[in-house]
């Protein structure tokens, strides 16, 4: 479970109740912003624009699912991926690339371990390359569906409390011999405005950015992955790999590489 995402997520809703709860009501004002009708108007309606514009039920289903995903902790550990990486190529550099076939069986992501059977296999550089940049493709892909999914949700909820909020000043409007009924209705009329507000940005837009930042970091690992195992197969010197695979790394996390893969490389 990834806590900043859950703590923020509950504090932006418990700071929303707070400032409810300031109203000359108190937390008893909390009922006026709570209305049936505009609940179904709102998410109802933006939910179900959704499933319209989905390919399927399974695919809508699978996006609604990518929310968890969100609250999901995503370990990425760049420098022990390159610390792997180079000990591949001292086993490379001292046993020769058949030799990686056993190396392989104890790598756990399916991504690198793919790499290195390729080049195990004798597979063109080149080839390898494709194979490896298309599934990587298809990765950012997938995950971009989910993304899109939570960003158009995020621009429908606004759009569908501004018809719920329309339809209320249709029927206030209608009613307007009433004059003590107009407060209330208004405020109803509102509510819906509100709702697709806290949808958009309480639900929607945290999601999407979290989605944003899992993608990158999970690219930029496999992205990692491709350059050390094609320079291993190039049979480029480990050190010369180790300073290559630490341009994707921020410069602090460079100082915190441990320089031990360049061993075995003469």
């Amino acid at each position: 479970m990834d806590l900043a995402t859950l703590i923020g997520l509950l504090a932006a809703f418990a700071l929303m109740i707070f400032g409810i709860a300031q109203g000359d009501e108190g937390i008893a004002g909390i009922m006026a912003f709570v209305d049936v009708p505009s609940v179904l108007i709102t998410f109802g309606g933006a939910f179900m624009a959704m499933l319209a514009t989905a390919d399927s039920i399974p695919g809508y289903v699978a996006s609604l699912k990518t929310f968890g995903l969100a609250l999901k902790k995503v370990t990425v550990d760049e420098e022990e991926t390159i610390k792997s990486i180079i000990n591949l190529s001292n086993v490379a550099r001292k046993e020769g690339l058949l030799a990686l076939e056993e190396a392989a069986n104890g790598i756990e992501d399916e991504f690198m371990k793919k790499g290195v059977l390729l080049i195990v296999d004798g597979t063109d550089p080149e080839l390898v390359r494709s194979i490896m940049e298309t599934e990587l493709a298809c990765v950012e892909t997938r995950h971009k569906s989910g993304i899109g999914f939570w960003e158009a949700l995020g621009a429908a909820g606004p759009a569908w409390g501004m018809i719920g909020t329309l339809i209320g000043l249709i029927n206030m409007l209608g009613n307007l011999s009433d004059i003590n009924a107009v407060g209330p209705n208004m405020a109803v009329a509102l509510v819906t405005t509100f709702y697709g507000s806290v949808l958009a940005n309480w639900i929607c837009t945290p999601i999407a950015n979290k989605l944003k930042l899992n993608n990158e970091m999970e690219i930029s690992m496999k992205e990692v992955m491709v350059e050390g195992l094609l320079s291993i197969q190039a049979g480029e010197n480990p050190r010369v790999i180790e300073e290559k695979l630490k341009s994707f790394l921020s410069p602090q996390k460079r100082a915190n590489l441990s320089s031990g893969g360049g061993e075995g490389e003469g």
